[in-house]
């Protein structure tokens, strides 16, 4: 009796196995807003990490979040660091590469509540009297990233606050050009 059992519950962890290597090991998570201003006035809000705080999804998670910022000001070099509750965890934004006015590249680095490294990409493409502001994140899945996909999805999860923050973004630049 026991025999068949454990035969059972190996089969079950094969085969759970064989469904989490088969699972993507990268993904992309891209959102897009057309935004009533030009792409300089957008590229400076997203260029600067202390301006962040206003329109960033995640700036109040939690309040108590410890943050700081070193190496430049805005721009290449830049970095911001932040510790806060399991919600918000602990990580590092990275400005690696900017274009003005047309790109700006992120390396992302979460070290809780898992580790991970991502990049982090917004372009600003004119549109007459707008911006299509596209804001991207892309990295790849370990086992355990494989086994969270099978869970959670990601591109919801994620995208929704690339929204919120593209909605936010949105109404501070808008706002600045009424």
């Amino acid at each position: 009796m026991l025999v068949p059992i454990l035969i059972g519950l190996g089969l079950i962890v094969v085969v759970f196995l064989v469904i989490v290597v088969m699972q993507p090991s990268g993904f992309r998570i891209i959102r897009s807003a057309t935004m009533a201003a030009t792409p300089s006035e957008i590229f400076a809000q997203v260029n600067d990490f202390h301006l962040w705080e206003v329109w960033s999804p995640w700036a109040k998670i939690d309040p108590n979040m410890k943050q700081s910022y070193e190496g430049a000001a805005s721009g290449v070099g830049a970095i911001h660091t932040w510790s806060g509750n399991n919600k918000a965890g602990e990580g590092r934004l990275t400005i690696t590469e900017t274009r003005p006015h047309d790109l700006i590249r992120l390396k992302l680095e979460f070290l809780r509540p898992f580790r991970a490294t991502n990049e982090v990409e917004f372009t600003f493409e004119p549109e007459r009297t707008q911006t299509l502001v596209t804001w991207s994140m892309t990295g790849t899945n370990n086992f355990i990233g494989k086994v969270f996909g099978l869970i959670m999805n990601m591109d919801k999860m994620v995208g929704g606050d690339f929204e919120k923050g593209l909605a936010s973004l949105s109404s501070i630049v808008e706002k600045a050009n009424s």
